[in-house]
């Protein structure tokens, strides 16, 4: 994989300023890597749906982040990236006090790049994967 632009990381932290709906959610990006982005988010009564359980949305949505930020990190400083796919697996049911999500690129194109992401919830030191993801990400 290879960064075509080698401020990355400072043109990513510029633009998560701008990511109202991600703050809004309370989710943080806190490791911004070539190709790979991770972040976490308390997880609060407002995240969860009728069960208890944690809202599918919350979960596409914290997959979508951190596979778009880490296909965002290997674009030139003229381009951006967007959503053109998202398939979501849930593997079990997330209850927990932190949503914790982990995106990767497995495919860099010129026009579209193949990422992965894996969404967790953690109890305490209990980590459990409760989704994967895969994703295009359009180059723009």
């Amino acid at each position: 994989m290879k960064a075509y632009n080698p401020e990355f990381k400072a043109r990513i932290e510029k633009h998560l300023k701008k990511q109202e709906f991600m703050h809004h959610m309370g989710f943080n990006l806190d490791v911004i890597e070539v190709g790979k982005t991770e972040g976490r988010m308390e997880l609060k009564e407002i995240h969860n749906q009728q069960t208890g359980l944690v809202h599918g949305g919350v979960i596409a949505t914290a997959a979508d982040i951190v596979s778009g930020f880490a296909a965002y990190t290997l674009v030139g400083p003229k381009e951006g990236v967007v959503t053109g796919e998202l398939k979501v697996s849930y593997l079990r049911p997330g209850k927990g006090d932190t949503l914790y999500a982990v995106g990767w690129v497995i495919k860099q194109g010129r026009k579209i790049t193949f990422c992965e992401a894996e969404v967790y919830v953690l109890n305490g030191a209990e980590k459990t994967l409760i989704a994967k993801a895969t994703s295009s990400m359009v180059i723009v």
